[in-house]
């Protein structure tokens, strides 16, 4: 008779080779209907089976998805970047992409492929997925079908472990990966793209432009205006939420999918609206669809939709304020109007020392009486400026080209003037008919 010991050893080998022979099993009937079986049967089924097997586990997972509804889940976005440079033991294709002008390698585990991850001595076993699905875009003739890719991240931990996971495993992702956005921080532009492509409402690239705000030719009491107005925003994060308003400042430079494009911009933004005047119908009867309307644009900046977010700066250029409806120029929405006048002798003065390296010269008096009424841009004096390296050429050019500006305005002011002349007489003529 055999001992119970052998007894028992011999049940728990039984036991353990009928589970090898369905697991086994269970992974050659995979490997055959991913080759033969649709997409979302195969998915189906398998899900079906893992939910099955899940009952006699121990194991416990989480499913990060890269949206929750329309708002960018920040929980995937903190995985994406903590996970980013780790691999796991059985990783054998890696994707690794620079940006030209970026000064960071940025490596990635390819798509359902197993890291493992340590933290207080217990393991955590990370997989991300995803899956392309379709669906109607009811905003046009047609609804034409467009397909969007569902991307996500498995995270499966021993069930014990969900305390600390979510109280202690999950803040330190977070904190990691803002150091880490911290360190490897780029300055991108980034513009709307197809809303209802796979890669979302925005694309991106790195901005490497040489100016920056110092360089800037404008009056310098605006300059630092702008300044102290910008710290001060940042500042008040508390005081924004105590009073009850959006975390947001808007600003103007005179010079149908908006509620999407909204949530899909993240916090710590800076949206610019270029020639606002030709983007909006203000008169509400646009004849194109996806022209932006008055509404949705105060609902977009000013509304409930606009709540959606913190620490965005809001930025609107025109040539034309005078076309603008008054309901978008009151403070809440533009906070601070700032007109972006002609090249003042403070402009230039800071255009000569970035172009010819000088802070002062003898030709600076006879500049000083001619800007002020020549209506000269900066670009048209750093234009001048460029042409010769010499500050006595480059300065005498820039003389004679304010001149001539100023020469050819007075002829513009006199045609315009004898324009309306005739005009008002041809009026007053037709009355007197009349």
């Amino acid at each position: 008779m055999p001992s119970s010991s052998e007894s028992n050893l011999a049940t728990a080998k039984a036991i353990l080779s009928a589970v090898g022979s369905m697991a086994a099993t269970a992974m050659v009937v995979r490997s055959v209907a991913s080759d033969i079986l649709p997409r979302e049967i195969h998915n189906h089924i398998f899900s079906f089976i893992q939910n099955f097997f899940s009952r006699f586990s121990n194991q416990l997972t989480l499913v990060i998805d890269e949206f929750d509804g329309i708002v960018r889940n920040e929980i995937y976005e903190s995985a994406e970047i903590y996970l980013g440079p780790k691999t796991g033991p059985k990783s054998r294709r890696l994707k690794i992409s620079k940006p030209e002008k970026e000064k960071h390698y940025k490596i990635t585990t390819k798509r359902d492929q197993e890291i493992v991850d340590t933290f207080s001595n217990e393991k955590f076993k990370w997989i991300s997925s995803s899956s392309v699905n379709e669906a109607r875009n009811f905003n046009e003739v047609g609804n034409p079908i467009f397909r969007y890719e569902n991307k996500s991240f498995e995270l499966t931990f021993h069930k014990k472990n969900k305390d600390l996971v979510l109280n202690s495993y999950l803040p330190y992702i977070k904190t990691v990966a803002k150091n880490k956005k911290l360190e490897k921080k780029t300055v991108r532009i980034l513009t709307i793209g197809d809303l209802y492509s796979s890669d979302g409402a925005w694309t991106h690239a790195t901005l490497d432009h040489p100016s920056t705000f110092e360089t800037l030719a404008m009056d310098s009491d605006k300059k630092e205006m702008i300044l102290e107005d910008l710290e001060r925003f940042v500042r008040r994060k508390d005081y924004y939420k105590k009073v009850g308003k959006a975390w947001k400042r808007g600003y103007l430079l005179s010079n149908n999918e908006l509620k999407k494009v909204l949530l899909s911009t993240a916090n710590n933004s800076i949206l610019v609206v270029e020639d606002i005047d030709r983007t909006i119908d203000f008169q509400g009867n646009a004849s194109d669809e996806n022209q932006v309307t008055l509404s949705g644009l105060l609902n977009f900046i000013d509304g409930l939709w606009s709540s959606c977010g913190d620490e965005r700066i809001i930025i609107f250029t025109t040539n034309h304020v005078e076309k603008l409806d008054p309901a978008l120029l009151r403070p809440g929405r533009m906070d601070v109007h700032i007109n972006m006048s002609y090249c003042t002798f403070c402009g230039f003065k800071l255009l000569a020392s970035n172009y010819l390296g000088i802070d002062n010269h003898i030709l600076f008096e006879e500049i000083d009486d001619l800007i002020g009424i020549a209506k000269v841009t900066p670009a048209e004096v750093a234009e001048q400026l460029l042409k010769n390296d010499d500050p006595n050429v480059s300065l005498r050019g820039l003389i004679n080209f304010i001149h001539n500006k100023i020469k050819k305005n007075e002829e513009a002011e006199a045609e315009a003037g004898k324009a309306k002349a005739e005009s008002d007489e041809k009026l007053k003529v037709e009355s007197e008919v009349v």
